[in-house]
């Protein structure tokens, strides 16, 4: 009787969703399970590409798993995370990003069973934990330094690497001409860690072949005044004057005010406004550069007194542009035209203007730092150039990373394999139930192979038991050994060339088993009701009292507006 008397207790606000228990986590594994099916096509040399386009029209052709993520909308809390996770590895590494969305899908698809039959989560994070770790460690083992090598050696290394990234790109058929050309900029810059050092320019028109590199600094010719044509567009040795200030004629602002005795001192003044100008580009001049560049305007008269002194000029550079041809060239951006000295003047080898497709470039090359580089890439349609440039750059980091941590890895689905085998193999030496969630883990790992099998149009159980009869064999030779997209069997990856560097594999992994991790914990939802509601509330009386005559005074049909 007591116990029916109680006083039911609102913790909540009315109308707040909440589900929890096993059912709320089923729900969760399910959505992250549907987030991964759809970028799982997009993997490997055989992937497909999806075309996104939204509400304003924006049409984005893509295979890469972290653009295709961002693009996607997705509203759903949990699987919001894998976003993150797809975010999180194209910022630190730059390339597997559809590898971790497919990795942490196959985990929860692999837990799912085990959750529905009652397993606690706690347990399976656990045992997922240990299995990450030991995945990881197996990957240090495996990976093969480029340390110590020549730098050619150390090049055509890079350029391999390069190349299994392009593999699953849209370029991916012009993949040698693009990877020893990434590999070429990266050398370039050397150490410098900003990625802004390398630019990518993009002229439509003409065939990817007709893409360049430049070691140095490429930009588009800028808007200029009458007296351009007039300019020489070629220099050998040239000094450069990199500026942030106006160069054109300023009349006096609206609310300076001049009051005159004698209307013949108005000349005066107007002579001081054009003295002004006419200091500033013979300081110019003297300074002994024979290239001026200035973020902001050199207007019609500048650019006619540096026409006929031989200095080529170019205002409204964009900014980054501006910093890219300082580290290159050796200058410093000056605020003020006084006391140019030489320390702050740049140089390069060779200055030209080039005409690229129907744009013109003005290119730097043979810088003293040769610390940039700056790709130029051609192309038909504006999408293709768009996905080149994210192809690109996804090589781009790859080749950085490998550059540092100098550790490369069988790719191909190999590496993948051989955890997979030794996870296996270690669940073996294992009493108790972690030993199923060990190897529920495992099993995970071949989404990769397998899934680059079905990509490809080939049988993929035949395949992954090939290769798991490969890499059982006691002497450890099979370990290499991968997917072989041009003949559907199973191949030498590294003997083929596919490889990619061990950090790729060893974030991916790390980054979906915490994902994993972070979802299997979630037991409870809880969703807030709108805020909004009380506003739509207070929005429906006032309109609702406008209608009973509460609205605006004499604005009726039919009476006069006064």
């Amino acid at each position: 009787m007591a116990a029916m008397l109680q006083p039911q207790i609102i913790l909540l606000k009315e109308g707040t969703d909440t589900s929890q228990g096993k059912a709320q986590l089923v729900s969760n594994i399910n959505a992250c399970t549907a987030v991964a099916d759809m970028v799982r096509t997009t993997l490997g040399p055989r992937g497909m590409d999806k075309l996104i386009h939204d509400e304003k029209g924006n049409v984005t052709v893509s295979n890469d798993g972290a653009t295709i993520m961002k693009l996607l909308d997705i509203v759903h809390p949990a699987a919001k995370i894998l976003v993150d996770i797809a975010k999180s590895q194209d910022s630190e590494v730059g390339d597997g990003t559809t590898t971790v969305v497919l990795l942490a899908g196959e985990f929860l698809k692999e837990a799912k069973p085990l959750i529905e039959d009652g397993v606690h989560p706690q347990n399976l994070i656990r045992s997922y934990r240990t299995a990450c770790y030991l995945a990881i460690e197996k990957i240090k083992e495996l990976a093969v330094s480029i340390e110590g090598k020549s730098l050619e050696e150390k090049k055509s290394l890079l350029a391999k690497c390069a190349a299994t990234t392009l593999s699953s790109k849209l370029i991916g058929g012009e993949k040698e001409f693009f990877a020893s050309m990434v590999v070429d900029a990266v050398i370039t810059i050397g150490n410098d860690d900003r990625l802004n050092m390398i630019g990518i320019k993009k002229v439509p028109g003409g065939n990817m072949r007709d893409s360049f590199l430049v070691n140095g600094v490429a930009f588009k010719k800028t808007f200029s005044y009458a007296g351009f044509e007039q300019q020489p567009k070629k220099f050998l040795n040239p000094k450069i004057l990199l500026l942030n200030i106006e160069l054109e004629l300023k009349s006096e602002k609206e609310n300076a005010e001049i009051r005159l005795s004698d209307p013949s001192q108005y000349q005066s003044i107007v002579d001081a406004e054009w003295n002004i100008i006419y200091d500033k580009l013979d300081k110019c001049v003297k300074s002994g550069a024979k290239v001026v560049l200035s973020r902001l305007a050199i207007g019609d008269l500048a650019t006619q007194y540096f026409a006929d002194r031989d200095i080529f000029c170019a205002g409204r550079v964009a900014e980054e542009d501006l910093h890219r041809v300082a580290a290159a060239a050796g200058g410093t951006i000056q605020t003020s035209v006084n006391n140019i000295i030489d320390e702050v003047l740049g140089t390069c080898g060779i200055f030209e203007e080039r005409q690229v497709g129907n744009e013109r470039f003005n290119i730097f090359s043979g810088c003293p730092s040769g610390r940039t580089a700056t790709l130029v890439l051609r192309g038909g349609a504006d999408q293709f150039i768009e996905e080149a440039e994210r192809s690109l750059h996804d090589a781009i980091m790859i080749v950085r990373r490998a550059l540092k941590n100098s550790t490369v890895v069988a790719g191909g689905g190999a590496i993948d394999m051989e955890i997979s085998r030794y996870l296996r193999q270690h669940a073996c030496t294992i009493a108790g139930k972690s030993q199923l969630f060990i190897n529920s883990y495992a099993k995970a790992l071949e989404v990769i192979p397998r899934q680059l099998c079905d990509n490809a149009g080939f049988d993929a159980t035949d395949v992954l038991n090939k290769l798991r009869q490969k890499h059982a064999l006691p002497s450890g030779e099979g370990a290499p050994y991968g997917v072989d997209i041009n003949s559907g069997g199973i191949a030498d990856s590294f003997a083929n060339f596919v490889w990619e560097p061990s950090v790729v594999k060893i974030n991916a992994i790390n980054a979906a088993t915490e994902a994993a991790c972070l979802i299997l914990s979630v037991d409870e939802t809880v969703r807030n009701p709108k805020s909004e509601s009380a506003q739509g509330e207070a929005a429906a009386n006032a309109m609702a009292g406008r209608g009973r005559g509460g609205g605006f005074p004499g604005r009726g049909r039919g009476m006069r507006r006064r």
